[in-house]
């Protein structure tokens, strides 16, 4: 979701450029189906001919209630609690119109422990780290969203009625950093269990290559 306010800035001079002449007006919307769901230490599949994938760390709000054209002030009663998610992507120029041959691979969205919203304090002043084989290569904060949790809520069950178990995530920040196969990505946010997952390489025939061995569970 581009709802970052540094990732729309990167974005630079191309808001104003055709077809959209504009900033967007809404939160840029994608899905992520159940086929890209992973759990923390399942192996992310990179696609054969893909050199490295986007890591885009994010703050997941976990649907308690349904939510159906929520008030802001109200909608937060709605999320019975939060998940790190990982926004795997095949990295790609376009915000706009994000596509799903992109966006909606096998593996390509990790799903850490769930955490009670009680447990976390406000969804709004999260910091947020990646790492890549051990090292910090990304930092962010949930304090950089265009629309705070509240808000993007209230504004997607608009138009989208969220159900129980939904999950919606609060948008990437920019910078997003790059892995390949081989190496192994964990991503933490403040009060959340870190979320870590190897990157193994698809084999020619479609199915997952073999780790190497000694290679870390």
């Amino acid at each position: 979701m581009l709802n970052h306010r540094d990732a729309l800035a990167a974005l630079g001079a191309a808001v104003h450029e055709a077809p959209y002449k504009a900033p967007p007006r809404a939160a840029v919307l994608y899905i992520k189906p159940r086929n890209t769901w992973v759990g923390p230490g399942d192996a992310v599949i990179v696609p054969a001919g893909v050199a490295e994938l986007e890591i885009g760390a994010t703050l997941g709000l976990v649907i308690g209630r349904s939510a159906c054209r929520v008030r802001e002030a109200d909608a937060l009663a709605c999320v019975a609690g939060y998940v790190i998610v990982n926004d795997i992507s095949v990295p790609h120029a376009s915000y706009y119109r994000p596509s799903l041959r992109f966006k909606a691979r096998d593996t390509f969205c990790p799903i850490g422990r769930f955490a009670p919203r009680r447990a976390v304090g406000s969804p709004d002043t999260l910091r947020i780290a990646v790492s890549i084989d051990g090292e910090i290569v990304h930092r962010a904060s949930t304090e950089g969203l265009i629309r705070p949790a509240a808000r993007l809520l209230a504004e997607v069950s608009e138009f989208i009625t969220l159900a129980p178990g939904d999950v919606l995530s609060v948008g990437v920040a920019a910078n997003a950093p790059r892995a390949r196969a081989g190496q192994r990505v964990a991503i933490e946010i403040d009060g959340l269990e870190r979320l870590d997952n190897p990157l193994i390489a698809e084999a020619a025939e479609g199915v997952p290559a073999a780790p190497a061995a000694g290679a870390a569970a």
